[in-house]
C-alpha cells in the first residue's frame, strides 16, 4: 500500500487537500474598497452634522427674538415656526422619519434619504398627521422625487423645497396646520 502513494501522481494528492479559507484576493481588493466606503461615509456624515450644527445657532436667535416681540405686544396667537401658540406652549413638531427617494433622472442609481419634522400648531394637527401619515408621506415623497440630484443638493433650494412640501400638504390635506418644515437628514448617495 505504501507504493500506491509514492506512485500516486502530484495533481491527485493537490485535489484531496481542501483549500484554505484565506483567499489574498480578498483582502487586496476587499480592503480598498472598504477603506474607500468609510472615508465617504466620514464626509457625507461631516457635511450633515456641520450644515445641522451651523443652522442650530440661527435658530436659537430667531426663537429669543420671537419670545422678546411677544411681551412687547406681540400677537400670542401666530405660532411662526411652530415655537409657541396661544396657550404659551412649545410646538409640537410630527416627525417623518428615514423616507428613501429615487431622484428623478437617476434611474434608480441614486438615492435621497431624508428625515423630515413638519411643525404643526396643536395636538389635534398632530393627531390628524399621525392618522394619515401614509397621505404625508406620499405628499412628502411626489416632492422630493420630482427633483433631480442638482437641485436636492442645493442647499439654497431647500428652502424652495421646504414651501413646494407645505403646498402639496396643504393639497393633499386641506385642513392640515403645518407651521414649517425642518430637515433633520438629507443624504443623497
Amino acid at each position: 500500500m505504501a507504493e500506491e502513494k509514492t506512485n500516486t501522481p502530484p495533481e491527485i494528492i493537490k485535489a484531496e487537500k481542501k483549500p484554505s479559507m484565506f483567499n489574498p484576493k480578498v483582502l487586496m481588493i476587499g480592503l480598498p474598497i472598504f477603506i474607500v466606503q468609510l472615508v465617504a461615509v466620514y464626509f457625507i456624515t461631516a457635511n450633515v452634522l456641520l450644515s445641522s450644527g451651523q443652522s442650530g445657532p440661527v435658530k436659537d436667535e430667531n426663537q429669543t427674538e420671537e419670545h422678546s416681540e411677544e411681551p412687547t405686544g406681540g400677537h400670542s396667537g401666530e405660532t411662526e415656526e411652530g415655537k409657541t401658540s396661544e396657550s404659551g406652549e412649545s410646538g409640537l413638531i410630527f416627525s417623518v422619519d428615514d423616507m428613501i427617494v429615487n431622484p428623478a433622472q437617476t434611474n434608480g442609481k441614486m438615492l435621497l434619504l431624508a428625515s423630515l419634522g413638519l411643525a404643526v400648531e396643536n395636538e389635534e394637527s398632530k393627531k390628524v398627521m399621525e392618522e394619515k401619515q401614509v397621505i404625508v408621506k406620499d405628499a412628502i415623497i411626489s416632492v422630493l422625487s420630482s427633483k433631480n440630484v442638482t437641485q436636492l443638493g442645493s442647499s439654497t433650494y431647500r428652502d424652495t423645497l421646504k414651501t413646494e412640501i407645505l403646498k402639496n400638504l396643504a393639497v393633499q390635506m386641506p385642513g392640515s396646520k403645518v407651521n414649517n418644515i425642518y430637515f433633520s437628514k438629507f443624504i443623497i448617495q
